[in-house]
């Protein structure tokens, strides 16, 4: 299933209460560009993305760490300000990944995800529209997301925020 998102029409002040819930909790937002794009971090990403992407319907095996890193870190598209973790303390319990795609004039979500013991909390929401910012910041106008059709607290997710299902 496509869904896009008009970022000229998101309604940040909508989803701005998730953001502070979650930093009031002690949860804490940075991206890899801060962290540093550096092995260390490669892997704490890929560990986190493993996790949270074991819910995914018919995901099948996950790549392993070199296939990841040629696949999703080593191409043209990464953007590691575009990849933003959330912590508590010193752990990794969430995470959001945007690409940016100049030749096709969109972003695309390429990963929204939470660990299993820290959902029900707007952590989605909350690095939604942090994704949802980076996005607008490098001045683009669509940001797209493909999801499993039975994947349905992913659309769900996201059609809150406003994606609607892609027409181009």
């Amino acid at each position: 299933m496509k869904l896009e998102l008009d970022i000229d029409r998101f309604d940040d002040p909508t989803f701005e209460p998730y953001l502070q819930q979650a930093q009031l909790a002690g949860t804490r937002f940075t991206t890899m560009a801060a962290l540093g794009d550096a092995p260390e971090q490669r892997r704490a990403l890929y560990r986190l993305n493993k996790a949270c992407s074991a819910d995914i319907p018919d995901r099948g095996p996950f790549y392993t760490y070199d296939e990841y890193v040629v696949q999703r870190i080593d191409v043209a598209t990464f953007n590691p300000n575009g990849v933003i973790v959330a912590t508590q303390g010193a752990d990794w319990i969430a995470m959001s990944a945007t690409s940016l795609h100049p030749d096709q004039q969109f972003a695309f979500s390429e990963m929204t995800g939470v660990l299993a013991p820290h959902r029900g909390k707007g952590l989605s929401l909350a690095l939604k529209l942090l994704a949802i910012r980076f996005v607008r910041s490098a001045g683009y106008r669509r940001l797209v997301a493909f999801h499993h059709p039975r994947n349905q607290t992913a659309i769900a997710m996201n059609r809150r925020l406003g994606f609607v299902d892609q027409v181009r």
